[in-house]
C-alpha cells in the first residue's frame, strides 16, 4: 500500500579479516538486554530506536488513527499556506517526508494488528481503520494547496542532486499519475474512485484472512501423511477423524505432497481453490473494473501499464514479453517432468491410461525425489529444528553483513512467544534497528510468510536518524510435546528469503523514508531476498547449524544436498511454470477485464492456469484467494524478473574466495544494495554490486535451461 506520494506499507567499514564458518551458537548472545539500554546506546550515535505501542482495544485503534490524521492535516495545511516566494526544498518536498512519517508508522502498526491480533474485535477495528486511512492517503494527492506549493518550488528550477533531486522528480511524477493535470471535475472523480478502490482491496484481503477450509479425513484417507504432522495438537478431532485446514499453507502442502490417496489430494485442492469464492468473487470483478476505469481516465491503456510505469519493466508489454519468453523456454522441461510424473502414477496405480492432474504434481514431484534421487523431504525435517536453524541463519548473516543480533525484552506482546531482536553494527556498535518474530500459525493470523514494515528508517528534521523496526510474520509448524518445531527444507529456504527483507530494512542509510530499506521498485524488491535462498542449498552453510535434533553431532549425510539440488532441478520446470501462471493471470486480469468487456475474472484466471500448467478442477476459484492481486497488482511478474537479478547477484558470492561466507562480498552487498534502498535507480545499484553489466546466464543455469 502506498501512502499518497511517499511511503510503502511492506559508509560502512569492512571487517578487518575473514573468519571461517561459525557454529550456530558462537555469535548469538544468550543474555537479553533491555530495550532502554539499546535505545540509550542508539542515542550516543544520534539514532532513534522505536518499539511501537500496539493498540489493544477497538476504541484505541480508531482513536490513534484519528489523532494521527488530525495532526498530519494541520501540518499539511501549513505547507499549503506557503506563498511562491517562500518555498524551498525543506518546507515543501522535504517537509512532506517528515509530515507523513508518523501517519505511515500508525498505518503500518494498525496493518500489522489487522494481520496478527488474537482479538477478533481488534482485528476488525484495524481493518476499518486501514480502510479509513487508505481513503485519507488517497486524498493527500488531491490537496491542491500542497500541490501548489510543491509545483511552485519545482518552477524555481532548483539545482538539486542525489536523493533530493530524485525525491522532487518522483513527487511530481506521482502528482501527474494521480491526475493533478486533469480538469477538476475529472480529477475529483478519479479521487473518489481511488478511495472506493482502497476500501474494496482492504475488504478482499480481510475476506482471505477470514476464509477457512476445514477438511475432515480418516487416517486411511491420510495414508502417507507423516505421523509427526498428524500428531500435532488439535488435528485429531474424533476416534478416526482428522480435521485439517486447507487455508493453512503448511497443512495444504503436507497433504498435497504426501497423501497417497488421489481422492484426498483432489478434495484438498478443490477446497483450497474455492476459498473466499463467494465473498471475493463479486469483489474481484468490481476491483478490476474500477482499476481499469481509473487507468483510462489517467490516460493509460490499462491498469497494468499504469502500475508498471514506475517499475524497472516500465510497460505491461515488456513484462508480458518477459513472461511469455520464459514460458516458451520452459515448455520442453515441463513436458519432460510431467511425463516422468505420469510414469510414476502409472506404476503406482496400475492404470496404463493414468493422467497427471493439478492435484497430482506436488505428490509425484515428491515421489520422484524419493525414487530417483533418494531424497525424502520429510526425513530432512529432523535436521532443521526451528530454534537451531534460526540461530544458525543469524550467525551467517551476522558474519557476512558485519552485524550482531541480541534478543531484547519486548515491552509489549500480542502473543506470549513473540520475540524482539536488536541489530547493531559489529565494528562500531551502532544500533541499527529492531525486528519482531511471530513464528507460528493461529486463528485469524496472516496465513503465509511476510515481513511487515513498522517504523521506516529516515533522517529526522532535527538531524537524528530514525532506525527501522519490522516484524517477520511466519507460519512454521508449531512444536509438539517432546519435539521441537521441525522445518522442511523448503521452509528453511523461505526463512533465509524472508530474513533478507529484514536485512534490507535494517541496513538502510537512505535519508528519506520514501527510499528507505525495501521501499524500492516492486520488480526489484524480491531480488536481494531471493538471492539469499541460495545459502540454504549450500552444504558448507548448512553444516554450521543443520543437525539431527536428537543427536546434534549427526549432520546431513554427505551427498544428500547434491541429490536434493538435483531433485529440485528435476522438478523446476513444473514449479516455475506455476509461478508464471500467477504472473500471466495477473497481467491478463489487469489488461482484459474492464467494464462492459464481459470477461469473467475467475474464468479468465482458470483458463490461464489450465493452459500454462494443468487443468484446474471444475468450479475452481483460486484467484479469489490470491491476495497478491491487491498490493502486487500487475506486479507478480516481478518475482520472476527479480529471480533473474538474484541469480546474477548470487554468482558474485559463488565466485568469491570464501563463497557464501565471503565477508568482502557481503559488505559490498550491504553498501551497494541494502544501504542505498531506492535512493538511486536499481540498475545502477545492481551493476555497482556486480561490477559488470547484468546477465541472465546464472538464472538459466539454475533453472536447468541452456545459457545460450
Amino acid at each position: 500500500m502506498k501512502i499518497a506520494l511517499w511511503f510503502g506499507l511492506t559508509a560502512v567499514c569492512l571487517l578487518s579479516a575473514c573468519r571461517g564458518p561459525e557454529t550456530a551458537s558462537s555469535s548469538i548472545k544468550d543474555s537479553k538486554m533491555s530495550l532502554a539500554e539499546f535505545q540509550a546506546s542508539a542515542a550516543r550515535f544520534n539514532n532513534l530506536i522505536t518499539a511501537p505501542a500496539f493498540e489493544t482495544t477497538p476504541g484505541a485503534v480508531l482513536n490513534s488513527l484519528d489523532a494521527t490524521i488530525a495532526k498530519a492535516n494541520a501540518a499539511l495545511a501549513g505547507v499549503g499556506r506557503l506563498q511562491p516566494g517562500q518555498v524551498n526544498f525543506g518546507n515543501t518536498v522535504g517537509a512532506l517526508d517528515d509530515i507523513l512519517f508518523e501517519p505511515t508508522v500508525t498505518a503500518n502498526r494498525l496493518g500489522l494488528i489487522k494481520e496478527t491480533s488474537t482479538n477478533v474485535a481488534v482485528r476488525e477495528a484495524a481493518t476499518e481503520a486501514i480502510k479509513k486511512f487508505s481513503e485519507w492517503a488517497v486524498g493527500l494527492e488531491y490537496r491542491e494547496d500542497v500541490y501548489a506549493a510543491v509545483k511552485a518550488f519545482a518552477e524555481t528550477q532548483p539545482k538539486l542532486s542525489g536523493e533530493e533531486a530524485k525525491l522532487l522528480e518522483e513527487a511530481l511524477r506521482d502528482y501527474r499519475r494521480a491526475g493533478l493535470a486533469l480538469p477538476k471535475a475529472e480529477r475529483d472523480e478519479v479521487e473518489r474512485m481511488r478511495k472506493e478502490l482502497a476500501g474494496l482491496t482492504t475488504d478482499f484481503e480481510s475476506n482471505i484472512n477470514r476464509a477457512r477450509g476445514p477438511v475432515k479425513c480418516t487416517r486411511a484417507e491420510l495414508a502417507g501423511v507423516p505421523e509427526s504432522f498428524l500428531g500435532q495438537e488439535g488435528l485429531k478431532t474424533g476416534d478416526d477423524e482428522y480435521t485439517l485446514l486447507a487455508n493453512v499453507t503448511f497443512h495444504y502442502l503436507m497433504v498435497m505432497e504426501n497423501a497417497k490417496s488421489e481422492a484426498t489430494r483432489r478434495k484438498f485442492e478443490e477446497v483450497h481453490d474455492s476459498l473466499a469464492k463467494e465473498s471475493n468473487g463479486p469483489l474481484l470483478r468490481q476491483i478490476l473494473e474500477l482499476r481499469d476505469q481509473i487507468a483510462r481516465k489517467l490516460g493509460y491503456a490499462t491498469w497494468a501499464d499504469y502500475e508498471i510505469e514506475p517499475k524497472m519493466a516500465r510497460t505491461a508489454a515488456t513484462a508480458q514479453q518477459f513472461l511469455e519468453k520464459l514460458k516458451a523456454d520452459l515448455q520442453p522441461k515441463l513436458a519432460g517432468e510431467l511425463a516422468l510424473f505420469r510414469e510414476l502414477k502409472v506404476k503406482e496405480t496400475g492404470d496404463a491410461n493414468a493422467q497427471i492432474h493439478l492435484w497430482d504434481w506436488r505428490y509425484y514431484a515428491n515421489e520422484l525425489k524419493k525414487a530417483k534421487y533418494n531424497v525424502d523431504a520429510e526425513q530432512l525435517r529432523d535436521f532443521f529444528p526451528l530454534d537451531r536453524t534460526l540461530n544458525g541463519m543469524f550467525a551467517i548473516y551476522q558474519k557476512i553483513f558485519g552485524v550482531s543480533f541480541r534478543q531484547v525484552e519486548a515491552p509489549q506482546k500480542w502473543i506470549d512467544d513473540l520475540q524482539l531482536w536488536a541489530v547493531s553494527d559489529t565494528q562500531t556498535g551502532e544500533p541499527l534497528g529492531l525486528f519482531y518474530l511471530d513464528l507460528f500459525p493461529r486463528e485469524g493470523k496472516y496465513n503465509h510468510f511476510a515481513v511487515f514494515g513498522l517504523v521506516e528508517g529516515k533522517r529526522m528534521s532535527d538531524g537524528r536518524c530514525q532506525r527501522p523496526t519490522v516484524a517477520m510474520v511466519c507460519n512454521f509448524p508449531p512444536p509438539q510435546p517432546g519435539k521441537p518445531s521441525l522445518m522442511a527444507h523448503d521452509e528453511v529456504v523461505t526463512l533465509f528469503h524472508e530474513f533478507g527483507h529484514v536485512m534490507h530494512s535494517m541496513l538502510t542509510r537512505a535519508r528519506f523514508a520514501r527510499f528507505s530499506g525495501s521501499n524500492v521498485e516492486r520488480d526489484f524488491v524480491e531480488a536481494p531476498s531471493q538471492m539469499l535462498e541460495n545459502w540454504a542449498w549450500d552444504k558448507r552453510v548448512l553444516d554450521t547449524f543443520a543437525a539431527d535434533y536428537r543427536d546434534p553431532n549427526r549432520k546431513i549425510p554427505g551427498g544428500i544436498l547434491d541429490q536434493l539440488r538435483a531433485a529440485e532441478l528435476a522438478t523446476k520446470g513444473t514449479w516455475y511454470r506455476r509461478q508464471l501462471c500467477f504472473g500471466l493471470l495477473d497481467l491478463a486480469l489487469h489488461t482484459q477485464v474492464r467494464e462492459g468487456s464481459g470477461v469473467d475474472p475467475v474464468e479468465l484466471s482458470n483458463r490461464i492456469l489450465s493452459d500454462t500448467l494443468l487443468p484446474v478442477p471444475q468450479g475452481s476459484s483460486f484467484v479469489t484467494f490470491f491476495g497478491h492481486l491487491m498490493h502486487y497488482d500487475a506486479g507478480y511478474y516481478g518475482y520472476a524478473w527479480a529471480d533473474v537479478i538474484a541469480a546474477d547477484m548470487a554468482s558474485v558470492f559463488e565466485q568469491s574466495p570464501d563463497g557464501y561466507f565471503d565477508v568482502a562480498t557481503g559488505m559490498k552487498l550491504r553498501d551497494e544494495i541494502y544501504a542505498v534502498g531506492s535512493s538511486r535507480l536499481p540498475q545502477e545499484s545492481i551493476e555497482s554490486f556486480l561490477g559488470r553489466p547484468q546477465s541472465n546466464k546464472s538464472f538459466l543455469q539454475k533453472t536447468g535451461l541452456s545459457a545460450e
